[in-house]
C-alpha cells in the first residue's frame, strides 16, 4: 500500500545546476532518516526502508513501514501525514532537508521483501519460506557425508524469536539460528490462500497494491537515477 504526497521546495538554483550526485543522495538519506525514523517509531511502527532518488526536477523519498499484524491503507495515510509534517517542520527550523521539490511515498512491504531481521520472520509465521543455510554440511533429514557449503532450504515458519526460527520441512521440524541463514523469501501459495480465504493480491508487490495517490506524475524528462539504499 502506498500513500503518495507532493511537496515543493524552491532550491534557488537554475534548472540543471544541481550539485554532485551519488554521495549527495546518501547524505540526504541520512538527514531524512534522522527526521523520519522517530516519527515512525512514535506512531508505533518500524521503519523498514528509506530511499531517496532523483526523478526529473524532483527527488522521490520512499518510506517503507510495518508492524506486527501488518499495516492498512488508513495507517499508511496517517504515517504519511505525520512524516510530511515532520519534514516541513525540519526544513523550517534546520534548512533544506531534501533540497528542492520532492515527492513522498509511504508504503508497507510486499512479500518480495527479504526476511533479514527477527521481526520479519516473526511476522511471517505460518508462511512457506525459501532460505539459504550457510555452510551447512548436512541438512536435517539428510544422510551421509556431504561437502560443506551453502544449501537451499524450503520450509514453513512455525515459530520465530530473537534467537532463531523453527522451520517445518519435508524432512521434519528443525531450529536454525539467524546467523546460519541468509535472507528468507516468502513463497506464493495460491492454493493455500484459497483454503485460508486470503486475497491473492496480498502477494502483489508494494507498488502494485492499493494506492492513495494525490500527486502528479513524476517529470521524466531527465533520467531517473538508481536508488541508494
Amino acid at each position: 500500500m502506498t500513500q503518495r504526497g507532493r511537496a515543493t521546495r524552491p532550491t534557488g538554483q537554475p534548472r540543471g545546476a544541481a550539485g554532485p550526485r551519488g554521495g549527495d543522495l546518501a547524505a540526504r538519506r541520512d538527514r531524512l532518516r534522522a527526521v523520519i525514523e522517530p516519527v515512525v517509531n512514535d506512531a508505533g511502527y518500524d521503519l523498514e526502508d528509506l530511499s531517496v532518488s532523483r526523478a526529473g526536477r524532483r527527488h522521490v523519498v520512499r518510506v517503507m513501514v510495518d508492524t506486527d499484524g501488518g499495516i492498512d491503507l488508513d495507517a499508511v495515510a496517517d504515517v504519511s501525514r505525520k512524516v510530511s509534517a515532520a519534514l516541513d517542520a525540519a526544513e523550517e527550523t534546520g534548512g533544506d532537508i531534501v533540497a528542492g521539490e520532492y515527492q513522498l511515498e509511504v508504503s508497507s512491504p510486499g512479500v518480495a521483501r527479504p526476511l533479514t531481521l527477527p521481526r520479519h520472520w516473526r511476522r511471517n509465521v505460518g508462511r512457506l519460506v525459501k532460505v539459504t543455510v550457510r555452510g551447512a554440511a548436512t541438512l536435517p533429514g539428510q544422510r551421509g557425508e556431504q561437502p560443506a557449503g551453502d544449501r537451499q532450504l524450503t520450509g514453513r515458519v512455525v515459530a520465530a524469536d530473537d534467537e532463531g526460527v523453527h522451520l517445518e520441512t519435508d524432512d521434519g521440524r528443525a531450529a536454525w539460528a539467524y546467523a546460519q541463514l541468509g535472507p528468507g523469501r516468502v513463497q506464493v501459495e495460491f492454493t493455500r490462500l484459497a483454503e485460508l480465504g486470503e486475497p491473492e493480491d496480498e502477494f502483489d508487490d508494494a507498488d502494485d497494491s492499493d494506492e492513495f495517490d494525490d500527486s502528479d506524475d513524476i517529470d521524466d524528462e531527465d533520467d531517473v537515477e538508481d536508488e541508494e539504499r
